[in-house]
């Protein structure tokens, strides 16, 4: 299971990013294999203002369909457009080219909120147990 320390992350999969003022949001490599092959991915509108944990858009996947829950609460202020045509990227790059959107966090504080990866791990091997 891949989970790189430079990110933080949900009990619901989601990882956030730093990047500058802004954070990057996605799945984590966990979610999309446990989802299988992704076909169709619905993300917020820019200009949105999100709160923690609100649903802001869906994942449709071979398996089943599932929200995206937003980990912290700020403005979209970019969509990641690729998955629109390759929504595949979620399960080929989680971390990478398959992030979803970015956030003008409203407090930028509350990603020390969110799980580091070793907690994160710990968290899915409990979780299979």
């Amino acid at each position: 299971m891949n989970v790189p320390e430079d990110r933080r992350y949900t009990e619901t999969h989601e990882w956030v990013r730093m990047d500058g003022d802004e954070t990057m949001i996605g799945i984590t490599d966990f979610a999309q294999g446990e989802l299988g092959d992704v076909v169709y991915v619905e993300l917020p509108l820019v200009d949105t203002e999100l709160a923690a944990a609100e649903e802001c858009g869906m994942i449709d996947s071979a398996k089943t369909t599932s929200p995206i829950l937003n980990p912290i609460s700020g403005s979209v202020i970019r969509i990641n457009e690729d998955l629109s045509d390759h929504p595949e990227l979620v399960n080929q790059s989680p971390y990478e080219e398959g992030w979803m959107y970015a956030l003008m966090p409203s407090n930028p504080a509350d990603i020390g909120r969110l799980m580091d990866a070793a907690a994160y791990r710990k968290f899915v091997e409990d979780a299979a147990h």
